[in-house]
């Protein structure tokens, strides 16, 4: 049984009615998932973790893409994992998919999946909402087997839009609980100097998406 998760109340208040049509409204903002997807080519018969799957959208995208991989879902909302149940089933993919309630800061996958490293972990636009994203981040690479990947997307610093547009963007997602992480490459620079991995970071759409990538080598 999972303890008390103070954050995922009010995740559930956010998304109780918003899960319903979160997908059909999210495609014109959340940019470069796709492609952080098409970049994740895990190896023949692996494994792919999303920490942050909200409506499954993005799982069902990877077991499409990937037909061969085995995928795991954590999210701290019960809202939106029971979207997400829905789509993987009707996606047909619940054969080689287990999904699971619980806080990404204190995850010990074990518990739920029976496993404790994975091929590939991501994670879009989910630590722009996790107070404890740093955190995350760590205890991701340390769940990533060797020659595993962490892929990050989410909200960039926005440099390269006209000021009156980032100033009410930013606002916008104020109003959502959503912070962009300006600071996120350098977090995933610390992150990979101390276990031993590289590092790539992508710019995209003039600073609207950023997509980090953590490699562990050893």
């Amino acid at each position: 049984m999972f303890a008390k998760i103070e954050h995922g109340p009010l995740m559930d208040r956010v998304y109780r009615h918003q899960r319903h049509f979160y997908d059909a409204t999210r495609k014109y903002y959340l940019l470069g998932r796709d492609p952080m997807i098409a970049g994740l080519t895990p190896p023949a018969n692996g494994s792919i973790l999303e920490i942050g799957c909200g409506t499954g959208r993005n799982l069902v995208m990877a077991g499409e893409a990937y037909p061969t991989t085995k995928l795991y879902g954590i999210d701290i909302s019960n809202e939106m994992l029971a979207t997400a149940r829905q789509k993987i089933v009707t996606a047909a993919l619940g054969e080689r998919t287990q999904l699971a309630y619980a806080d990404a800061a204190k995850f010990d996958p074990s518990a739920p999946f029976g496993r404790a490293q994975f091929d590939r972990i991501f994670i879009s636009y989910a630590v722009s909402m996790i107070p404890q994203w740093e955190n995350v981040m760590r205890e991701a690479v340390n769940h990533l087997g060797v020659g595993g990947e962490l892929h990050i997307v989410d909200f960039g610093d926005l440099r390269d839009l006209p000021g009156a547009a980032k100033t009410a963007l930013y606002k916008w997602l104020e109003w959502y609980h959503v912070t962009p992480r300006n600071d996120l490459f350098d977090v995933a620079e610390a992150i990979a100097a101390g276990t031993g991995s590289h590092v790539e970071a992508k710019r995209l759409y003039r600073g609207f998406a950023w997509i980090s990538i953590i490699r562990r080598q050893s």
